[in-house]
């Protein structure tokens, strides 16, 4: 009988913690710094800051995402994505977080699949509150960053096709592309960008010890990016586990994360 006890006891502090770590990981936004050694990086752009938002999805934890930024003390926020959940639309929660986080820095932002799905006046609504707010809205287009002389690209991929994104640019210096979608890394290996931030992913959703996310769009079953750094030849991606949820309410072992990426020359 008292062997039983400890068994079900132990069964039941195990299940509280399982319990205590999903709403934990659900309710809290965390700050992960990854270091990104770029050998055609200017040396005028070592320790550049860059954080990384991805996949807001009108989350009520915009609040705390901001607060992780003000932390995170970047040079640029750069958003890939996805602000907007377009099965609950809610472009308030949306310009709220880019009023707050224009003050700390400034910050760059291409769509995401959500988007897309938006009405064009719902769509209007967005960018242009975006763009009103100080938000430089990246449409398939190139911007440039200057430290003294040194210059870097940053080129935003709107949501869609990406086997034309080597069009975007003719720069021949370090290049940064933000791009909502993770699955085609090959096409922006093969465009020769030096970094990209992508979302899209969720990390995964449910993430399984030493194996990683379950499921991913437009990757299924055991996504390969996920989450985190990954490196292809001579280009280097980073995919933000994101903030929000879309369609699926719930994530296990994948904290919603604001990610800050520092280059290293």
């Amino acid at each position: 009988m008292k062997k039983k006890y400890i068994i079900l006891s132990i069964l039941a502090l195990v299940l509280l913690a399982a319990v205590t770590w999903v709403i934990w990981g659900n309710t809290t936004v965390g700050l992960n710094t990854i270091m990104v050694q770029e050998k055609n990086l200017p040396s005028a752009f070592d320790g550049y800051r860059i954080a990384h938002v991805s996949d807001l999805h009108n989350s009520w934890l915009w609040e705390q995402a901001i607060k992780q930024l003000q932390k995170a003390q970047p040079d640029i926020i750069c958003i890939t994505g996805d602000m907007v959940d377009a099965n609950r639309t809610d472009i308030d929660i949306a310009l709220a977080f880019a009023a707050e986080a224009v003050k700390i820095a400034p910050c760059y932002y291409v769509t995401g699949n959500h988007e897309t799905a938006l009405t064009m006046a719902e769509f209007a609504e967005l960018t242009d509150g975006l763009s009103a707010l100080g938000v430089c809205v990246l449409d398939d287009e190139e911007v440039f960053l200057t430290k003294g002389d040194a210059i870097v690209s940053l080129v935003g991929h709107s949501w869609g096709l990406t086997d034309r994104i080597a069009e975007l640019t003719d720069f021949g210096g370090y290049c940064i592309l933000l791009s909502h979608q993770p699955e085609d890394f090959s096409n922006y290996v093969a465009a020769q960008y030096d970094l990209v931030l992508s979302g899209h992913a969720h990390g995964g959703q449910f993430r399984i010890p030493f194996l990683g996310g379950l499921y991913a769009p437009g990757q299924g079953i055991l996504p390969g990016y996920d989450g985190g750094l990954y490196t292809m030849g001579e280009t280097d991606m980073v995919v933000s586990r994101g903030i929000g949820n879309s369609s699926f309410p719930i994530r296990f072992n994948n904290q919603p994360e604001v990610v800050l990426i520092i280059l290293e020359a």
